[in-house]
Parts: structure tokens; sequence; C-alpha cells
């Protein structure tokens, strides 16, 4: 049976979907747009990421280590912030699948088979798509910062959070893979500069260095 968070969560993600799809509309579509539809969104995403707290260590240790938290602390930063309308796009495919999830109607409605067809089919690479347009938010944040475009604190805040999705998603560290070996080509390729491939290899062995231990596959990684 259904509680009320339930519903909380719910309403959350549908928030999140009509709010995101009016915002990323508009900039798909190179139209000017109130940044309220932003704030709704992630409105939206804190209330479907909301866990109840409890007021103890053991708890806190347990969700700092849950997605689902990192992805709330996240959204509390992303509402507090100016806008950065890529930020959306993942929180947007999560409520997408999680909308359809809640709408399937009950069994043996065909539409319901149909829905969860889809969903299953379609999981894996929606999440494989989250993971790169993660990489490619870091890479908007981080060039934003040196431009001056958004805070210095948005790459500081957002690369420990792809520390942390690197410890407890397949997905993450499948796309940064990915990302390391088309770098590491492009940078070694006989048109580029050798000093591109030297920066290159000096800025990976600091990321390595400042990932630590989270370069080692964790023993019983969760799926997403």
């Amino acid at each position: 049976m259904a509680t009320s968070q339930h519903y909380l969560w719910a309403g959350g993600h549908f928030l999140l979907l009509l709010s995101g799809f009016r915002y990323l509309l508009a900039w798909i579509m190179f139209k000017s747009v109130s940044s309220w539809w932003y704030k709704a969104s992630f409105l939206g995403a804190l209330m479907s990421y909301f866990i109840t707290p409890q007021p103890n260590m053991a708890y806190v240790r347990r969700a700092l280590a849950d997605e689902n938290v990192q992805y709330f602390l996240l959204a509390i930063f992303w509402w507090t912030s100016r806008p950065v309308t890529i930020a959306l796009l993942p929180y947007f495919v999560f409520s997408l699948f999680h909308g359809l999830t809640f709408t399937r109607p009950p069994q043996p409605h065909p539409l319901a088979k149909k829905l969860h067809l889809w969903v299953k089919a379609n999981y894996d690479t929606a999440m494989r798509i989250v993971a790169i347009t993660e990489l490619v938010i870091f890479a908007r944040v981080l060039f934003g910062a040196l431009l001056l475009r958004n805070s210095l604190m948005m790459p500081l805040v957002y690369a420990n959070f792809l520390h942390q999705r690197y410890f407890h998603s397949q997905f993450t560290r499948d796309a940064i893979t990915l990302a390391d070996k088309r770098i590491t080509d492009l940078s070694n390729h006989p048109s580029v500069p050798p000093m591109v491939g030297q920066v290159w290899v000096r800025a990976r062995e600091l990321v390595v260095r400042w990932g630590g231990s989270a370069v080692v596959e964790p023993a019983a990684a969760r799926r997403d």
C-alpha cells in the first residue's frame, strides 16, 4: 500500500518532469524562460529524494553512502546556485523512469506490460547516458569557473559528487574509463603538440592521487 511518503516522492518526480520539460524545451529552442521553472524542477528533486533522517551516527554513515542522499544533497546545491541547465538532465531522466513505473496500471492491463518492458529494455542505456552527462556537467562547471561564469565552488562540489558516484556506480566507472581512454588517445595523436599529452598525464596523475582508493573497484558495488 502506498504511504504519504510515496506520494511525496511521486509528486516530486512529476513536478520535476513538468517543470524540467518546460525549462529544457526553452533552452533547446534558444528561448528565454524564467528561472522559476529551474528552481521548481529542483524542488521536485528535493521532494523525490527526501529520506526521513534518524538522529544517530550509524544512520549518517549509511546515508552518506546512499545514492539517493548523494543526489538529494547535490539537488540542494543546484537549487541554491545559479542555474546550470545541463544539471537538470540526469534528474529528468531518473524522474522519467520513476514516473513511468509509478503510473503503470495494474496487471494484467496490456499497457502495464508495455511500460514494464520499455523501462527494463532501456534502463541500462539511460543510466549510461546519465553517467556520461554527469562528466559533461563537470566539464561545464570547470570551464565555467575558469571563465567566471559560475562559482569556483561548483567544480569542487561536483568533483566530490563524482568521486562518490565512482565508488557506488558501475555506470560512472565505465563512463570515466571511456573518457580517460578517449582523452588519452586524443592527447597522444601525432597532430597534437606533445605538451598537451604531458599536461594530460600530469593532470591524470593528480586526479588518481586525489581519488585514492576510489580507483580500486569496490568489492560489492551496488547496481544502479
